[in-house]
């Protein structure tokens, strides 16, 4: 069992930054990979970025490349995801995920783990 925590949503207005994180326990084994994923209200989830164990391996959704960049410290069983550019439509609910199977990794449904969410919103 894994248990997650975001942090770090606010409200900032467009072009700005949010750094959020995702605190880890229980069972490391399932955070080799762990991800970034939001949901806006009555759209889907979707895929931001993933990062393997060591963090040499990254992969970003197209519309977020070049801005937002995730990271993860494992002393402290935390990643993060840096978001630079916000733009108003990115506004949303940010959810961390552990688990990963074997399938696509934007893919929600081959994630096991959930955090509750941490809300961005930006103003336009």
């Amino acid at each position: 069992q894994v248990h997650l925590v975001e942090s770090g949503g606010d409200s900032v207005q467009a072009g700005g930054s949010l750094r959020l994180s995702c605190a880890a326990s229980g069972d490391t084994q399932f955070t080799n990979s762990m991800g970034w994923f939001r949901q806006a209200p009555g759209k889907e989830r979707e895929g931001v970025a993933v990062i393997s164990f060591g963090g040499g391996i990254t992969y970003y959704a197209d519309f977020v490349k070049g801005r937002f960049t995730i990271s993860r410290d494992n002393a402290k069983n935390t990643v993060y995801l840096q978001m630079n550019s916000l733009k108003p439509e990115e506004t949303a609910m940010y959810y961390c995920a552990a688990g990963w199977g074997s399938g696509n990794w934007n893919n929600g449904g081959e994630w096991t783990y959930w955090g509750q969410g941490t809300q961005v919103t930006v103003s336009s």
